[in-house]
């Protein structure tokens, strides 16, 4: 984080703040959105996040990112908007995890083929996007929260920890179940098309 940033935002620049929300706003939003149940409500907790960033800014330590900071405090603005729907996911919906799946590194030991090789056999990319948009909210809730944060906002695995409060295993179990059921739903759609 730009230390100068930091600075303007803690004397209050409107400026500085102009420019975190463009840069902050989208994947806050995506990644609320992945833990509540509709788009108003986490408008809502991103808005709540906002307004804690601007009234804790000076309290911020430094001893994170401030991104992580910042994740950190919508996830819980999110998790106490969801709880407040009553938002349950029965056990069941966990699925397990095969480990010959992935290699040490926990990348896939058989990757998927790339788009580019029998595109022409393929649904066009843009066909994905609502399959994966309901493959993920079909993600139990942490392991939705984990995928997001490392594959669509990019997040390191210790970053993704501290904004979520979990430990390294529990990370990597979390990642490891929802990529294997995002395959699973991805390779049945292959199949079919």
């Amino acid at each position: 984080m730009d230390v100068e940033l930091l600075s303007r935002l803690r004397n209050g620049n409107e400026e500085a703040f102009v420019k975190l929300v463009s840069w902050y706003q989208q994947p806050m939003l995506r990644l609320a959105r992945s833990m509540v149940s509709s788009h108003a409500v986490a408008e809502e907790a991103v808005q709540d996040t906002w307004m804690g960033v601007v009234r804790g800014i000076d309290r911020f330590e430094g001893r994170s990112a401030l991104k992580t900071w910042m994740f950190r405090i919508l996830v819980n603005r999110a998790r106490s908007a969801g709880s407040r729907e009553h938002l349950n996911v029965p056990i069941e919906a966990l699925h397990a995890v095969d480990p010959s799946r992935f290699d040490e590194q926990g990348h896939w030991a058989d990757p998927v083929d790339r788009w580019t090789e029998h595109s022409d056999e393929r649904l066009d990319a843009a066909a994905w996007v609502p399959l994966l948009k309901s493959a993920l909210d079909d993600l139990p809730p942490r392991q939705r929260e984990v995928v997001i944060l490392r594959d669509v906002e990019g997040l390191s695995g210790d970053e993704t920890c501290e904004v979520l409060g979990i430990s390294k295993g529990n990370q990597r179990i979390l990642l490891h179940r929802g990529r294997s059921r995002l395959r699973e739903i991805l390779d049945a759609e292959i199949e079919r098309s």
